[in-house]
């Protein structure tokens, strides 16, 4: 006989909204369907900023707990602090050069493939045979002891700071910055050995020496070494890309070398160091648009203007010394074509114009 009882019913609690939810909240493209937490530069998100906005997470903006990690001596995350310049918004920094791990990838091998081209070319043309004794000296002498300002902004100005940014946006730029500088250090470090092998005249160590004690140079140590020792990110990358790169770095690379090498029968020397200038355009693209981004904020703006002031009146004046002490190796190679008055002024009418793009008045020492 079949049971006649009740069948049991189960109870389940019921559901409650509370607005709490991931999917309640509303944000720039969330009636899409394919949306980002973030507004785009554009129509559409880059591939750039899919990878890199917001993918660092911020208390600001998303984590209501506050930073879920942090260091051991205090600070959480990403701190603000690790730098006196403000903004009212930290992420709206994109870089313009859109670098991601892809891209680091593909720009840097293009580069050594185009420098181990040239390099092997060069050996088996024996490019190298027709140059004077003056120019190798001057290769040997200036561009090794380049080698080590660039060494040394990559390992211990560029690399120290490509994680104390607050957003991944910044830190992914500055960290790109790094890898370019240690790629052309090891880009001149290489040409040395080959100019080595391929000449017997050719002194491959003595820019250890000159590095190290020859007096045209020891003001751009000096200021390299100073660029290490400053703990501000901000005003690291201010010293190095916004002031010493264009004072000294571009008036080395670009107005002397990339201009007389060929003179002096050298159409080697100009493709290693053209990657590095190449690399600088590049890092000077995001640090300008960083900075511009500052002087512009509408709340922080005016104070970061003072600030930077204050950055230009500290490594401005430690920059023209460095430029003006390396006047003398204008006058090493057999092919005298460019003068040091040229070379600065057309330095100072570069950085000048740097200055008044980012919305900085131009220091009164670039008239001396």
């Amino acid at each position: 006989m079949a049971s006649s009882a009740t069948p049991k019913v189960r109870s389940f609690p019921k559901v409650e909204f509370t607005d709490s939810e991931a999917g309640a909240l509303e944000f720039p493209s969330s009636s899409s369907r394919t949306y980002n937490y973030f507004k785009p530069a554009k129509l559409r998100a880059t591939v750039y900023e899919d990878v890199t906005v917001d993918v660092q997470p911020d208390p600001e903006r998303h984590l209501t707990q506050g930073w879920i990690y942090g260091f051991g001596d205090g600070p959480g995350g990403y701190p603000q602090e690790w730098t006196t310049a403000k903004s009212s918004n930290w992420h709206a920094f994109l870089d313009p050069n859109e670098e991601w791990e892809q891209t680091i990838y593909r720009n840097n091998s293009a580069v050594v493939r185009q420098v181990s081209l040239c390099l092997g070319n060069a050996k088996r043309a024996g490019a190298y045979g027709n140059w004077n004794p003056a120019w190798q000296k001057f290769i040997a002498r200036n561009l090794g002891a380049w080698m080590h300002a660039e060494n040394g902004m990559a390992l211990h100005v560029f690399t120290s700071i490509q994680r104390s940014g607050p957003t991944n946006m910044i830190n992914t730029a500055v960290a790109v910055n790094a890898a370019h500088k240690m790629r052309f250090a090891q880009d001149l470090a290489l040409f040395n050995l080959d100019l080595s092998e391929s000449l017997d005249t050719f002194d491959g160590s003595v820019h250890q020496e000159v590095w190290a004690s020859a007096e045209e140079w020891q003001p751009t140590r000096k200021v390299v070494e100073e660029l290490t020792a400053v703990g501000d990110w901000a005003e690291l990358l201010f010293g190095a890309n916004i002031v010493f790169e264009q004072l000294v770095g571009q008036l080395f690379r670009s107005e002397l070398v990339m201009q007389i090498s060929a003179k002096n029968g050298d159409y080697i020397t100009p493709t290693i160091v053209g990657t590095g200038e190449y690399d600088y355009s590049r890092d000077l693209g995001y640090t300008r648009a960083l900075f511009r981004m500052l002087t512009r904020d509408e709340k922080t703006g005016e104070s970061n203007k003072e600030l930077f002031g204050e950055w230009l009146a500290k490594w401005v004046p430690a920059s023209l010394v460095a430029a003006q002490a390396l006047q003398p190796i204008w006058s090493q190679p057999a092919e005298k074509t460019l003068t040091f008055a040229d070379s600065f002024s057309a330095a100072k009418e570069k950085f000048a114009q740097l200055l008044e793009e980012i919305g900085l008045e131009v220091p009164k020492e670039l008239d001396k």
